[in-house]
């Protein structure tokens, strides 16, 4: 195992590393501890990269919102608690989730339901209802949603 890191090694690694992606408090604050940096320290650099703008939580959870959303095609419940897991402030959470297009929120979820049914098998559309509706919670969709959706589908 290496050597810790002395502080001010650990705070130009961390400040690179949020230079290179947008990174919030907990992240950086796991990272600097699988370091080995000392837990007083930790405070003190997450401070300094906070108030040189180097961490930004608001920024973050747009990103991360916008991220989640597009390319991996997560629904709100997964991306809240994905937020809550890394203890985003509610608000951020809630300013962050609004950036969802309603519009485009729906026809995503219309869109991957659509693409998954064509590899799916089941007995009868009951079935296939209930394995897609299934399938929609896990990406972390409403119920509401998904029922809207299911509705306005064409039955296969």
């Amino acid at each position: 195992m290496s050597k810790p890191l002395s502080s001010q090694e650990a705070l130009h690694k961390a400040a690179a590393y949020c230079s290179s992606s947008e990174q919030c408090r907990y992240d950086i604050t796991e990272k600097l501890r699988r370091w080995g940096v000392e837990n007083e320290d930790v405070l003190k650099i997450i401070e300094h990269l906070v108030q040189q703008n180097f961490i930004d939580e608001a920024r973050y959870s747009k990103g991360f919102v916008n991220d989640k959303f597009r390319f991996n095609k997560w629904g709100r419940i997964k991306i809240i608690h994905a937020l809550r897991q890394k203890k985003i402030p509610e608000n951020l959470i809630s300013e962050a989730i609004n950036t969802i297009d309603k519009d485009q929120y729906v026809k995503t979820l219309r869109e991957i339901l659509e693409t998954k049914c064509k590899g799916m098998k089941a007995t009868d559309n009951y079935d296939m209802q209930a394995k897609l509706f299934r399938f929609a919670v896990s990406r972390g969709f409403e119920p509401d949603i998904i029922q809207i959706v299911f509705h306005n589908m064409k039955p296969s």
